[in-house]
C-alpha cells in the first residue's frame, strides 16, 4: 500500500513488512530451509523495484499479504511483467495459472515453491512431418459442422486435428476420430441428464481440447452451445457471474458445463437463473455411453454467441450452420487457406476470432491447431512465436495488444534459432489496429524472419459471424493520413501529410466474397467514398437476429442491411473503421471518439495505463450539448498531485480536441470496467458515473460470494418449491394408476370378450387422463376403418400403450418384445387383450415369430408395431425397423402411421415420476407399398416414418 502522502519524499524508500526473518516456516513454500530470507528478500526487491518505476518516488509498503492491485496498482498488464521478471531472476518457468489466481506476494512466494526450471524455447526442434497437405479437398458439400466432421471421418479419421500445450513441452493432441468419439460420448451423457435438442447448454471452460469435446458433443446431442468466458479474478466474481447468469438466463440455458472451481457457485446460478437445471464438468460428460445423433440442417442454430457487451449488456447473436460455413469458406477463399498451413492460437475460445476463426475454421479445412491457454501467452508471450517457429506456423490471428507485447517484452530479448519465415498471414483484429504497433512488430522481428506484408488488418463482428473485411494476403498493412479538422467537423477523410494536424487509419481490406458493405449517413442516405458513415452489410455469413431480445433487433436491421455499430469510411473499396458509434462524442458541431486522447491519457504520469474512459453523457437541463466525461484510474492521493494531473487531462483534451472536457474523474483502480476480451465497458461506467457509484471499492471475495449466494437463495426455495409440488402430483398421479389399473384388472379376468375388455381400458385410461390432469386429444381415426392393415407408431415412453388403449376406441393387437411375457401373469394379461409376442435377440426365434406374424397379419384386429423397437432417455424419432413393413408387404396390406406426441414429456425413461402434460395422438392416412420386395418394404418405412416425424415433435434420429 502507498505511505501516506503527506511523508512526500524525493527518495524512493521500500519497507519490507512481514520478512523472511519473521516469517514462520509453516508460512512457507517448499524451499531450501537456507534460502527462505533470500528468496523472500529478492522477490520483495523485484516487486519493489517494478512499482517505483510506475510510481517514481512512492512511499511503498511490501508485505507477504498486501494486494498486488489494490495495495500496490500492479494491473493485469504489469503483473505480466512481474511474473516475467521473477521467472529471470529465479530461472524457473512458474504455471501460467499464477496470472490469473496471485493475489498476493505470498501466492507467488508459493508459486515459487511449485516451480519448475527454465526451460529454453530454442531447443525445440522444428516438427513439420505431420502437417502434409490434405489429398482430396474440402468439405464443400458438408451443410452443418457436423457433415464437415463425418466428411474427415472419412477421408482422414486419425490425422492430427489439434494440439494442445499443457506447459512448456508437454502437449496433448487430439485426431478427428478422437473428437468425434468424445463429442459422441458427451451427447449420451447430455442426453441422459435431460438436454432436449434446440436448448441450450452453457460451456464456462478455458481453453483446451476439452471445449471442442464438448462443444461438438453439445451439436451430437441436437441442442445449442453457448460459449462462456470463466471468471478473470476472484475480485471480480460477483460482477461477473452475475453478467454469465444474465447470458443463461437470456438463453435459457438447461444445463452448464465448467470447472471445478465454479461448482461451489452451483447454488447461486441454478437461483437466478430458472432454467438451469445442474453443472456438470466435462469429465463427468466424457464417461457417457454414445447415443444416435439428431439430424441437423443448413438453417438449424449451431451456436449462439454473445457479443462482449462493450456498449451494453451482452447481446446473443444467433448463427447457423450455414452462416458460420458461408463465413469459414469466404475468410478461406480470401486469404487462401489451405491444409497445408498451420494455425498457431492463443486466442481464448469463448471469443469468435478464437472459436470460429481459429478453431472451427482449421476443423473445416483439414489445418493442424496449436492450441495455448490466454494465460499462457499472457505471461511468455514468446512461447507464441516459439511455436510458430516449432511448428512451421502459416497462420494466426491476435488483438493489437498481443502484437504490442511481444515488441515491448521480447524485442530486446535473445531470440537466437527462432525462424519466422513460415508466417504468411498474421491478422490483426478484435479492437482497433495502431500502424505504430503494426511498424515496430515489423521492426523486431524481421531479424527472425518475419516480413512486414504477413501483417494484415481485419475487421469483423459477432453479427456477421466474425470476419467481414480482409486485405489481399502478402500485401501487408495500408494507412491513410487525413486532415483532423475536416475529419471532425465535416465526416471526410481528405488525405494530408502525416503530421500534429492528421489522423491515420488502417485499411481493413474488402469485404469477404459473397458480402457487400456500404455507408450511410444517420438518415440512412448513401455516403460517397472518403466520407464518414454508419457501416452496414449483409451477406451469407449474417445473423438472422438477437436471442430472445427484440428490443436490440430493432435498431440492428435497416431494410435487408444489418447495421454494424460502426462508423467507417471506404477508398477504393476498401473498409476503414473509425470508431464504434455508440463511442461517438458530438460537442459543438465536431464529431470525436474518444480512443486517441484515451491512450494519450493513459501515458501521462500518475494514471493507470489502459484504465482511461472517455464517453458522452446526456446534456444537463439548460445545455444543448453532449457533455465530454473523462474517468481515468490513478493511486494518487495528494490533493497538490491530483489538481496537476487534473489540469494535464484538461490541456491534453484541448490540445488534441480543440475542448476541454466537461468533467474529469480521478477514479481508483479498478473503476474503469472491461470485457472479457479487454475492451472498456464505456455504457457501464457512464451508467456507474450517472448513479454516483463510480469508484467504490469492491469488496473481498468471499464478500461477493455471499452476496451472490444471498441473491439466488428466492430462486433456489422457488425451486424446491416446485420440486415439492412435482412430487406431490406424482404421488397423486400414480395413486390413480394403482386404483384404477386394480379395476382393469378385474376388468380382463372377468369380460368375455377382447373388444369388452378393450372398451374397459379404454374408458379407464380417458380416466387416469383426466384425474392426472394430462390432456389427450386424439385425430384422425376414421384411417382405421375399412380393410385390414398394420398400424405403426412411434415409442417415446412407458405410457405409450396405455395412450394408445386410450386413444383408440377399437382394439388393436399389440406387438410386444418377448422380455415382457418373461412374467406367467403378466404374459397372460397381456394376452387378454390379444398381445402378440415376439423375439428380439434370438435370431431363429425372431424369424419364426416373424412369419407367425406375417400369416396371422389379416385376420381380425390390426397388428400394432412400435417400429423404433425401443425407446431412450434421447429424445428423438430412432430408426424404424422393417419387421413391420414386410408384413405389411407380404400380405398386401396398407400401413397405417401413428403418431404419439408429448408422452416422453410425461414420463421419461430412467426415472419414474410423472409430470403432467398435454399428449396428441395423429392417426395419419394410409399408406401402400409399391412392390412386393425387399425394396418396396424399405421404401414404405421410410415414408411411413417421414409422415410420424411430421407430427410426433420430435427431431430425427439417423446416425451413429
Amino acid at each position: 500500500m502507498l505511505g501516506p502522502q503527506h511523508q512526500k519524499r524525493t527518495t524512493p524508500r521500500v519497507w519490507l513488512a512481514n520478512r523472511a526473518r519473521d516469517v514462520h516456516s509453516s508460512s512457507m513454500p517448499t524451499l531450501k530451509p537456507d534460502s527462505s530470507r533470500e528468496v523472500v528478500e529478492r522477490l520483495f526487491a523485484i516487486i519493489h523495484a517494478l512499482v517505483q518505476e510506475i510510481r517514481p518516488g512512492s512511499v511503498v509498503v511490501v508485505g507477504l499479504d498486501v494486494a498486488l492491485e489494490r495495495d500496490l496498482g500492479l494491473d493485469s498488464l504489469t503483473r505480466v511483467e512481474l511474473i516475467a521478471r521473477i521467472e529471470k531472476a529465479f530461472d524457473v518457468r512458474l504455471p501460467e495459472t499464477v496470472l490469473d489466481s496471485a493475489e498476493t506476494p505470498r501466492d507467488l512466494l508459493n508459486a515459487l515453491g511449485d516451480a519448475d526450471k527454465a526451460h529454453d524455447p530454442a531447443t525445440w526442434q522444428v516438427q513439420v512431418e505431420a502437417h502434409r497437405a490434405l489429398a482430396g479437398g474440402l468439405p464443400e458439400q458438408a451443410t452443418t459442422l457436423l457433415d464437415v466432421l463425418d466428411w474427415h471421418l472419412a477421408h482422414s479419421p486419425d490425422r492430427e486435428h489439434a494440439l494442445f500445450y499443457l506447459g512448456d513441452e508437454a502437449t496433448e493432441s487430439m485426431s478427428y476420430r478422437q473428437l468425434a468419439d468424445a463429442a459422441a460420448r458427451v451427447a449420451g451423457a447430455l442426453s441422459r441428464r435431460g438436454v432436449l435438442p434446440g436448448q441450450s447448454v452453457g460451456l464456462m471452460l478455458p481453453s483446451g481440447l476439452d471445449f471442442f469435446r464438448c462443444f461438438l458433443g453439445v451439436l451430437y446431442a441436437g441442442a445449442v452451445p453457448v460459449p462462456m468466458y470463466p471468471p478473470a479474478r476472484p475480485s471480480q466474481i460477483e460482477d461477473h457471474m452475475r453478467r454469465q447468469a444474465g447470458i443463461l438466463a437470456n438463453c435459457e440455458a438447461s444445463l452448464l458445463i465448467t470447472f471445478e472451481r465454479i461448482k461451489p457457485l452451483a447454488g447461486a446460478l441454478q437461483g437466478l437463473v430458472p432454467t438451469l437445471q445442474a453443472l456438470c464438468s466435462p469429465a463427468d460428460l466424457l464417461a457417457g455411453t454414445p447415443v444416435l445423433r439428431p439430424s441437423a440442417v443448413a438453417a438449424d442454430l449451431a451456436l449462439i454467441q454473445y457479443t462482449s457487451g462493450s456498449t451494453g449488456n451482452p447481446k446473443g447473436v444467433e448463427l447457423s450452420h450455414a452462416n458460420l460455413l458461408a463465413n469459414i469458406r469466404a475468410w478461406g477463399s480470401a486469404t487462401q487457406l489451405s491444409s497445408s498451413d498451420v494455425c498457431v492460437s492463443w486466442l481464448p475460445l469463448y471469443h469468435d476470432m478464437g472459436l470460429i476463426g481459429a478453431w472451427l475454421g482449421s476443423l473445416y479445412h483439414a489445418i493442424p491447431l496449436v492450441l495455448m491457454s490466454p494465460l499462457d501467452f499472457l505471461a511468455r508471450p514468446e512461447r507464441w512465436l516459439w511455436a510458430i517457429h516449432r511448428h512451421r506456423g502459416t497462420v494466426t490471428a491476435a488483438p493489437n495488444f498481443a502484437f504490442d507485447l511481444c515488441v515491448k517484452r521480447l524485442a530486446d530479448s535473445k531470440l537466437e534459432g527462432m525462424d519466422l519465415s513460415s508466417w504468411r498471414l498474421a491478422a490483426n483484429g478484435a479492437e482497433p489496429v495502431s500502424p505504430e504497433t503494426m511498424a515496430r512488430f515489423a521492426t523486431a522481428f524481421a531479424g527472425q524472419g518475419f516480413r512486414a506484408e504477413s501483417l494484415a488488418p481485419v475487421y469483423g463482428l459477432a453479427e456477421c459471424t466474425v470476419g467481414l473485411a480482409v486485405p489481399p494476403p502478402g500485401r501487408g498493412v495500408r494507412i491513410e493520413t487525413v486532415k483532423r479538422d475536416e475529419f471532425v467537423t465535416s465526416g471526410r477523410a481528405m488525405l494530408a501529410e502525416k503530421g500534429d494536424d492528421s489522423l491515420q487509419f488502417v485499411s481493413c481490406g474488402m469485404p469477404l466474397p459473397g458480402h457487400e458493405v456500404r455507408i450511410v449517413s444517420d438518415t440512412g442516405a448513401i455516403r460517397p467514398e472518403r466520407c464518414v458513415g454508419q457501416l452496414e452489410f449483409r451477406g451469407p455469413s449474417a445473423t438472422s437476429g438477437y436471442h430472445r431480445n427484440p428490443q436490440a433487433n430493432a435498431g440492428l436491421f435497416h431494410d435487408d442491411w444489418l447495421v454494424s455499430g460502426d462508423y467507417a469510411f471506404l477508398s477504393d473499396g476498401e473498409v476503414f473503421i473509425t470508431g464504434r458509434s455508440k463511442d461517438m462524442i458530438v460537442r459543438a458541431g465536431r464529431n470525436f471518439y474518444p480512443y486517441e486522447l484515451e491512450h494519450a491519457v493513459g501515458d501521462l504520469p500518475g494514471v493507470r495505463k489502459g484504465c482511461v474512459a472517455i464517453f458522452g453523457a446526456a446534456a444537463v437541463a439548460g445545455v444543448g450539448m453532449e457533455r465530454l466525461v473523462v474517468v481515468a484510474e490513478t493511486r494518487l492521493s495528494d490533493p497538490t498531485e491530483r489538481e496537476a494531473l487534473h489540469r494535464e487531462i484538461v490541456a491534453l483534451s484541448v490540445e488534441l480536441l480543440g475542448l476541454p472536457p466537461d468533467e474529469v474523474v480521478l477514479a481508483p483502480p479498478q473503476s474503469v470496467l472491461k470485457t472479457s476480451s479487454g475492451k472498456i465497458r464505456r455504457a457501464d461506467i457512464r451508467s456507474l458515473w450517472q448513479a454516483g457509484t463510480l469508484g467504490e471499492a469492491a469488496s473481498p471475495a468471499w464478500r461477493q460470494g455471499i452476496r451472490l449466494a444471498l441473491s439466488g437463495v428466492a430462486g433456489r426455495l422457488g425451486k424446491r418449491w416446485q420440486a415439492a409440488v412435482a412430487h406431490a402430483y406424482g404421488a397423486w398421479a400414480w395413486t390413480c394408476f394403482g386404483v384404477l389399473a386394480a379395476i382393469g384388472v378385474l376388468a380382463l379376468v372377468a369380460l368375455p370378450t377382447v373388444k369388452a375388455r378393450w372398451r374397459t381400458c379404454h374408458w379407464l385410461g380417458r380416466a387416469l387422463a383426466g384425474l392426472s390432469g394430462c390432456k389427450l386429444e386424439t385425430f384422425g381415426l376414421e384411417h382405421l376403418s375399412g380393410a385390414p392393415c398394420v398400424v405403426v407408431a412411434n415409442h417415446a415412453s412407458y405410457v405409450d400403450g396405455f395412450v394408445l388403449v386410450a386413444a383408440l376406441p377399437d382394439p388393436v393387437r399389440f406387438v410386444a418384445k418377448a422380455e415382457l411375457g418373461s412374467s406367467p401373469r403378466l404374459k397372460w394379461l397381456f394376452e387378454r387383450l390379444d398381445t402378440e409376442f415376439v423375439e428380439r435377440f434370438v435370431a431363429g426365434r425372431s424369424v419364426s415369430d416373424a412369419k407367425q406374424l406375417a400369416g396371422r397379419a389379416g385376420e381380425g384386429a390390426p397388428l400394432l408395431f412400435f417400429a423404433e423397437g425401443t425407446f431412450t432417455p434421447q429424445s428423438g424419432l430412432r430408426p424404424f425397423r422393417l419387421g413391420a413393413f414386410h408384413v405389411a408387404v407380404e400380405n398386401g396390406l396398407d400401413v397405417v402411421p401413428i403418431s404419439i406426441k408429448g408422452s416422453r414429456a410425461v414420463l421419461r425413461a430412467e426415472t419414474w415420476l410423472p409430470r403432467r402434460g398435454a399428449i396428441v395422438v395423429t392417426v395419419e392416412p394410409r399408406q401402400h407399398a409399391e412392390g412386393d420386395d425387399w425394396r418396396a418394404a424399405s421404401q414404405l418405412r421410410d415414408r411411413v416414418r417421414a409422415s410420424i416425424l411430421r407430427h410426433c415433435g420430435e427431431s430425427s434420429l439417423e446416425h451413429g
